[in-house]
């Protein structure tokens, strides 16, 4: 897959995968997981972002023959989908239960790293996990709002409607997170412009 970016790929792909094409679901995961763990780190935390991913694509399987719509419309679902799944997570007192999917295995139809590229995924990994702990750090509502346009690649129409803001809101709120962490970089030793771009 060159880009799942040009619609007619992504048309070709998106009809692949709710005929029932593994291989172009997986191709779509791939494409989507890591920003999606991303925004589920920053919103919800690392120790239960693996687990609300899951459920979320479970939801996002069971719904896909339904979807229409190009890619842009499809991580508007996607968040928001995992969005209801944050809220319903906050909502439950006890454990989270188990989902059974198959998910995890997809991870097996990645391709593996060279060993040339580990050193490169390494330093990359660090300075991915050093932005989204920055991000972390803003208030909740700008913490969301930076992840779902920066993580998520998300406008900011689709950012007020996933997060039921007004358009003007998100808009302050983002213009605010974003000086929030311009303060935060010129502050902290070691992490540089270049942290805040490396999980784009």
């Amino acid at each position: 897959m060159r880009s799942v970016g040009v619609d007619d790929e992504w048309a070709g792909l998106l009809g692949r995968a709710q005929a029932g094409d593994e291989r172009a679901f997986a191709a779509i995961w791939r494409h989507h997981q890591p920003g999606l763990l991303r925004y589920l780190e920053i919103v919800a935390g690392r120790h239960v972002a693996e687990d609300l991913a899951a459920e979320t694509w479970v939801s996002v399987v069971r719904s896909l023959p339904r979807f229409r719509g190009g890619e842009s419309g499809f991580k508007s679902f996607l968040f928001t989908t995992a969005r209801s799944r944050v809220v319903d997570g906050a909502r439950r007192a006890k454990a989270r239960p188990q989902v059974a999917s198959d998910i995890d295995t997809l991870a097996d139809l990645a391709p593996a790293a060279e060993p040339a590229e580990a050193g490169a995924a390494l330093e990359q990994r660090e300075a991915t996990k050093a932005a989204l702990d920055l991000i972390a750090r803003l208030p909740e509502g700008q913490a969301e709002v930076v992840a779902l346009r920066v993580v998520g690649g998300l406008d900011n129409s689709e950012v007020a409607r996933i997060t039921g803001k007004r358009s003007g809101a998100v808009r302050v709120a983002y213009s605010r997170g974003i000086a929030a962490l311009a303060a935060m970089v010129g502050d902290r030793d070691g992490v540089t412009d270049a942290h805040l771009r490396a999980f784009r």
